[in-house]
């Protein structure tokens, strides 16, 4: 059975058993070796992606329920580095070893479509699903202070009192 649905703003389409996880199917099928397998059961977040602007963990979704939807990775968050969650990462020399960050980083991006401001209770809360074997906790909060500050200065937003990292 084709299943159909684009991913980073592509038609794709793949002729693999519906339970397939969809991490695999990104990977091994598709080419983009961006996506991280780390636990297989969706607890730590290194698989995750966007189906339609929402984080998902790629490793326990069946490419079956992707049918029809858009799916962001890392490779499709922006051509190049230029979109501010990459930029303010490599500003704040966010990752160290780096493997779950391109899953903290897609996370992060859903995230800031529902908080744009967000508080420190807010990144805690909404990033808690995605683990940092090299703890790098402070530094993903400061970078995405730093990300949301700038997206919201792009956006024309000033808001009195925020913190700009």
């Amino acid at each position: 059975m084709s299943i159909q649905f684009r991913i980073n703003g592509e038609a794709a389409a793949v002729d693999v058993p519906e339970d397939t996880p969809l991490l695999w199917v990104i990977r091994d099928n598709l080419g983009h070796t961006g996506t991280k397998f780390g636990c297989g059961i969706g607890l730590c977040g290194a698989c995750t992606v966007q189906v339609n602007g929402r984080a998902v963990r790629a490793c326990i979704t069946p490419v079956s329920s992707v049918a029809d939807t858009e799916v962001t990775t890392i490779e499709g968050l922006s051509q190049g580095a230029e979109h501010p969650l990459i930029q303010a990462w490599v500003e704040t020399q966010t990752p160290q070893c780096g493997y779950c960050q391109p899953g903290q980083i897609m996370q992060a991006a859903a995230m800031l479509r529902d908080f744009p401001n967000p508080t420190d209770e807010q990144i805690d809360q909404m990033m808690s699903g995605n683990l940092c074997r090299c703890m790098a906790y402070v530094r993903i909060r400061k970078a995405i202070k730093l990300a949301a500050s700038r997206m919201r200065a792009d956006a024309g937003e000033v808001t009195p009192g925020a913190d700009h990292a």
